[in-house]
């Protein structure tokens, strides 16, 4: 299976190039002016001394690294002198500064220089591998490969200090990236000792105790056991995905059956047993880690962007191996749902977690007998922080901005695959794409409204090939044949192909081992996940019930860009006891569900996806 390179596909129009704008012009730019304020960028001249503001810390370098990676996939459609000058200023500094034998890491050049590869989990492999990927996509967009060498003379370095002489206090990273980077500067070399440098950093992890002692548990690091081993998703949820994601890359390129199937069972695993109706998963606030199977509360998750990001790249890498649906529904339940809430709908302010039911009284701490006064120590506290009710437009430990950046730059990745002449398309974006058949240009074209329909009409250019159109697992309605959760159509040149997928509104309800969500629903409408807030329902969400033959109605509003669902309920009439006989008396409500990615924008309010329906 091939993966269609994001560049082949150009947005035309619809959701999804609202979003790539909205990133282009808005987010882009206020990661940047934060990144600037908090003296990231400052921090690649690497003087900062002692007394001076804005201490680099040892992410910083994939904080940018982020940044740039996503900026290159921008500048793939569109050149950009202003964009460039800033990488290129950047990765002068970086030339600057790089050590002779290829070092680089800010922190651990000007603030702790005589702990280099000492702990093991002080990020340098994990912001190396961002450096990397950065530098392969800005290479790759511009044909400036200054960056590109740099990092490669870096890469040098680690296989020399980690494969040959082994004088590093630790053999694996402490956090992945590093893994899956190497296998794309493989790809794009062909040069064998990258893929075995990852290959070693995949493989050698959790067959030695490493030297220097863990603060955590090894499962919190995937370092309990061999990879080959792994029976279920554990630990850290984007340390563990990132190292899924390389998984099944090494599995696709060595052809390597055995691990190819733990990747699936992991797979298996999550979307079974760990992961929310959003997309979401990492459930577990200690440690942003996978919990226990079916644990997975709604009040109290954890579910990081960057973890649904992760599995969505996983989801990815095996996309390409195996023509089966499911794949592409995670994706599209994490894009729609789980990612984008991570972003305000303006576009400049994030959320690093994404609660799924919140009463605003779980935020007040004015009657406790303590204070807290970090998010650091509300964690431990086992508190909620008051950063799950409001975007920011910059965190302490800010990965997630800069990770929507370059995924929103880089979507159309996700949508297409062609093994030989049959071409998959697994994401629904308005677009042209170019592509090979038999040899020969080909280009297909999709027209669509989706998510505000199902309505999808395909043009096809070139020589005669079939079109397989995934049919979502929330399209229950669909009545054509499918196979593996495509439907299949042989296409030649200029031929049309429309499908309309009936587009219902759904209650969801979750597994029973679930508690949290027992006797309650979930109601979707194609890809999205609808919630209530308190905004526009008023207070005592928990008690509402919708009303399963009652009136819905679709409309679209301001500020949303996805339909609102205005539906009939009920609600019990509070009287003067705090306990009373069971009554069936009810309060009538016309209630407002917005698409859950859209919570949050309109000020702080209680908000919940899982509600009672009669």
């Amino acid at each position: 299976m091939k993966n269609i390179h994001y560049s082949q596909t150009k947005l035309t129009g619809g959701f999804w190039q609202h979003y790539a704008e909205l990133n282009r012009n808005v987010t882009i730019p206020a990661v940047y002016d934060r990144f600037v304020e908090t003296g990231r960028f400052d921090a690649f001249r690497c003087d900062w001394k002692e007394g001076m503001p804005n201490q680099p810390h040892f992410y910083w370098d994939s904080d940018v690294a982020k940044w740039i990676e996503g900026v290159a996939y921008i500048l793939h459609y569109n050149r950009d002198p202003e964009l460039e000058k800033i990488i290129d200023e950047t990765v002068d500094l970086i030339l600057c500064n790089q050590e002779p034998n290829g070092y680089f890491n800010i922190y651990h050049m000007i603030i702790e220089p005589e702990s280099k590869f000492l702990y093991r989990d002080h990020h340098e492999l994990y912001c190396a591998g961002h450096l990397l990927e950065a530098a392969i996509a800005y290479d790759q967009a511009t044909g400036k490969d200054a960056f590109l060498k740099a990092m490669m003379r870096y890469m040098d370095h680690i296989y020399q200090v980690f494969l040959v002489d082994r004088s590093a206090s630790f053999s694996t990273p402490g956090h992945e990236e590093i893994e899956l980077a190497l296998i794309k500067l493989y790809d794009h070399t062909g040069i064998q000792k990258y893929l075995d440098l990852a290959a070693f950093f995949i493989e050698e992890r959790g067959r030695h105790p490493d030297k220097d002692a863990e603060e955590v548990l090894p499962i919190y690091t995937q370092t309990d056991v061999p990879v080959r081993n792994i029976q279920e998703a554990n630990g850290h949820a984007v340390r563990a995905c990132y190292l899924y994601t390389a998984m099944a890359m090494l599995a696709k390129r060595n052809k390597d059956k055995e691990l190819m199937d733990v990747c699936e069972k992991i797979l298996a695993d999550i979307l079974t047993k760990k992961m929310t109706v959003t997309g979401g998963i990492g459930a577990n606030i200690q440690g942003e880690a996978f919990g226990k199977a079916f644990l997975l509360s709604n009040d109290r998750n954890y579910n990081e962007t960057c973890a649904a990001i992760s599995l969505a790249m996983f989801a990815a890498e095996l996309q390409e191996v195996n023509a089966d649906s499911k794949y592409a529904d995670v994706i599209e339940r994490i894009f729609y749902n789980g990612m984008l809430s991570g972003l305000s709908l303006s576009g400049d302010a994030f959320f690093y977690e994404n609660a799924l039911e919140i009463d605003l009284r779980d935020y007040d701490y004015s009657g406790l007998y303590f204070t807290a006064n970090n998010t650091g120590e509300i964690h431990r506290r086992g508190l909620l922080s008051p950063r799950r009710l409001e975007r920011s437009k910059v965190f302490s430990c800010s990965c997630c901005p800069p990770n929507i950046n370059r995924i929103l730059a880089s979507l159309p990745r996700y949508s297409y695959t062609q093994d030989g002449n049959i071409i998959y398309c697994n994401q629904f974006m308005a677009g042209r794409t170019e592509l090979t058949v038999d040899g020969s240009p080909a280009l297909l074209e999709l027209e669509t409204d989706y998510p505000m329909n199902g309505k999808l009409t395909y043009t096809y250019h070139g020589a005669p090939a079939v079109l397989a159109v995934r049919i979502p697992d929330w399209c229950v309605e669909y009545t054509g044949k499918t196979a593996n959760g495509f439907a299949h159509f042989p296409v030649a040149d200029g031929d049309v192909v429309t499908i309309d997928l009936p587009m219902h509104l759904h209650f969801v309800q979750a597994d029973p081992r679930i508690r949290s969500c027992a006797g309650k629903f979930a109601v979707t409408r194609g890809p999205l996940v609808y919630c209530l807030e308190a905004v526009d329902n008023g207070s005592g969400l928990w008690d509402l019930e919708l009303l399963d033959n009652g009136r819905y109605s679709l409309q679209m509003e301001e500020p949303f860009p996805a339909p609102v669902i205005w539906m009939d309920a009920q609600r019990r009439i509070p009287g003067e006891n705090i306990y009373t006989l069971r009554s069936s008396e009810r309060e009538p409500q016309r209630v407002k569900l917005i698409p859950y990615f859209c919570f949050a924008n309109r000020g702080k309010s209680d908000m919940q996806v899982w509600t009672m329906v009669r």
